[in-house]
């Protein structure tokens, strides 16, 4: 493992981020030509820029930069297209509230109740990417694991906002994304708020860099995939790998050696260094999707491949090989391995319906497990074998469920909520679930959309975020724990 405490279980993740391309050029200081109280605070706030430090001192008054109003001094200037946002922030002085807020902001308008997307360095350390999805309404945030270090970066690609930060190996470490629909030609540039009404402020930044794209109108966007480890205890993400192409559904291998993912039709395998791709022969096996894993002995790959047109799974020794049919009978997707190696659980179409079934590894008669009305998909074991988690629509809204290995005993994990939840699976300890989760509204599981990673108790009980990131189909479709 590359993080965290030992034997500490961590989640690996696909996010697929679109991405622009911003310009090579930075703009560096000074490139801001306006300044704003914004909210009209008591006191007037001022900025003044050092040309050798290449940084900014901004004071500045304002009760807050929250709720459905704001107050803050704001050096702007009105932009378009992709942005990247970096500087070194910094407080001056002990303050007078531990919530005074510095940082980058892009903002639909100067009105208080303007929609607009932040990162906010707190006089505490606190560091959030802040956002009002509209006009009026309230502020939303993602709160960083990690604490105000020295750089943080804001990124704006079409209307995915992303925050990254310093981790401990210095390198920028993603925090969260989310989508904030804000007008072609929006606000963008640094600000400061005193957190009090009467009060005023001040915060350097330096090493100021602005870099910004405006695509083509011909232009597409390339999608460029991240691999990320998580950290359960403290929802740290790192980067371990990225390129500028479609990868999806990690494994962790169960020796904590490396990974495999599926690109191309194809399945790839990655050391946790993250220095080196290279493909896994699976001999005709050329058209893989991104259900597959691996046998708890670490022998064997299951993948689902679509030889024509219909995926069907089949088993191939891990490290390469000749694969071998399981499931005669398509379309099926491999989601789980029984812990004692024997049977392997997935989701199948059968006369129009998608339940979960399982079969022996070695082949022979499928057993369906599930006769709902509507999708049951997504079926893993916890590791003593006692239930399979899976999800289910047949109450009307995505949801967690579990059952007893022969099926019976099914019930509900996960509802009263604003969400769709789809890909449970079990730690390797037996105490959480992790799970992929839509907004509520979201049919399916599209790609390309803002979700959440949730963390619950393996009982059941009040999930929590784990992580805020753009992906769907493919994040965590298959088992990710280390």
């Amino acid at each position: 493992m590359t993080t965290g405490k030992r034997g500490l279980p961590q989640l690996f993740v696909v996010c697929a981020l679109l991405w622009g391309g911003c310009g090579e050029t930075p703009q560096l200081g000074p490139v801001f030509r306006h300044t704003s109280d914004v909210g009209a605070p008591a006191r007037s706030g001022s900025v003044e820029y050092d040309a050798g430090a290449r940084s900014y001192r901004l004071s500045g008054g304002g009760g807050n930069v929250w709720g459905t109003r704001d107050e803050f001094f704001y050096l702007w200037n009105r932009t378009s297209g992709d942005l990247r946002l970096e500087a070194d922030i910094r407080f001056e002085g002990e303050g007078s509230d531990p919530h005074r807020k510095a940082g980058w902001m892009v903002r639909e308008s100067l009105e208080p109740d303007a929609a607009y997307a932040d990162v906010a360095v707190h006089g505490d350390g606190l560091v959030a990417l802040q956002y009002r999805r509209r006009r009026g309404g309230n502020t939303e945030e993602v709160r960083s694991p990690l604490r105000s270090g020295s750089r943080v970066r804001l990124e704006r690609t079409g209307d995915l906002f992303s925050l990254y930060l310093v981790g401990a190996a210095g390198q920028l470490e993603p925090v969260g994304s989310v989508l904030v629909n804000l007008p072609p030609e929006p606000l963008a540039g640094l600000f400061v708020c005193a957190h009090h009404p009467d009060g005023i402020e001040a915060a350097v930044f330096t090493d100021v860099r602005l870099e910004n794209r405006v695509p083509g109108a011909d232009e597409q966007r390339r999608i460029e995939s991240t691999l990320e480890i998580i950290e359960i205890e403290t929802g740290r993400r790192q980067i371990v790998y990225r390129a500028a192409e479609h990868f999806e559904a990690p494994n962790w291998s169960p020796d904590g050696g490396y990974f495999v993912f599926n690109q191309g039709g194809r399945i790839h395998r990655l050391d946790v260094g993250g220095n080196r791709a290279e493909m896994i022969e699976t001999g005709p096996a050329d058209r893989c999707n991104n259900d597959h894993g691996f046998s708890p002995d670490g022998r064997w790959l299951a993948v689902s491949h679509s030889p024509e047109g219909q995926s069907l799974i089949y088993v191939v020794p891990a490290e390469g090989g000749e694969p071998r049919l399981v499931t005669p009978l398509g379309p099926s997707y491999w989601h789980g391995w029984s812990p004692d190696g024997r049977q392997l659980a997935y989701c199948a179409e059968r006369n129009g319906e998608y339940d979960v079934y399982v079969i022996p590894v070695e082949g022979g008669e499928e057993i369906r497990l599930t006769h709902a009305p509507g999708l049951d998909d997504g079926p893993d074991y916890t590791p003593d074998g006692r239930y399979i988690y899976f999800n289910s629509e047949r109450t009307g809204r995505m949801s967690v469920w579990r059952m007893a290995p022969d099926g019976s005993g099914q019930e509900r994990m996960t509802f009263g909520d604003d969400y769709a939840d789809w890909f449970p699976h079990p730690s390797p300890d037996g105490r959480w679930v992790a799970f992929l989760s839509y907004a509520g509204h979201v049919r399916g599981h599209p790609p390309n959309e803002e979700v959440v990673l949730r963390l619950m108790p393996l009982e059941g009980g009040d999930p929590r975020v784990l992580a805020r990131l753009f992906g769907g189909q493919g994040t965590i479709n298959v088992p990710s724990w280390s």
